[in-house]
């Protein structure tokens, strides 16, 4: 990833227009003169009353001599995926006979920690 990229998980299509213009200091008029479009539908679409595409913004963005950087990833739940791998080869009677035992072993253990 550049030293520049920036992770923005709350930034607005919009927003995200608009900060790129003022970063190149253009006007909205000028955006929209590359852009082939008015003004008016910049304004629109850096005040959130239109939501652009992915395609479009990339256009916009690509005017300005940016790229729009759209990636994944896996969400890191914090499961123990063997773990969960491991209960789904047991039957579902080693299942309940397992989640059971798990439960006696809370009740007994209740409050230990507390007593300490």
């Amino acid at each position: 990833m550049p030293a520049r990229a920036n992770i923005i998980n709350d930034m607005s299509p919009g927003q995200l227009i608009g900060d790129a213009r003022r970063r190149h200091g253009l006007t909205q008029t000028q955006l929209a003169a590359r852009a082939r479009t008015s003004q008016a539908a910049i304004s629109r679409i850096e005040r959130d009353l239109v939501s652009p595409s992915v395609a479009t913004l990339a256009s916009l963005l690509d005017l300005m001599n940016e790229e729009l950087v759209l990636e994944t990833r896996a969400v890191d739940w914090g499961h123990d995926e063997t773990l969960l791998e491991n209960n789904l080869g047991r039957t579902a009677d080693e299942r309940f006979r397992r989640g059971v035992s798990f439960s006696r072993w809370v009740e007994r253990n209740r409050g230990i920690a507390q007593r300490r």
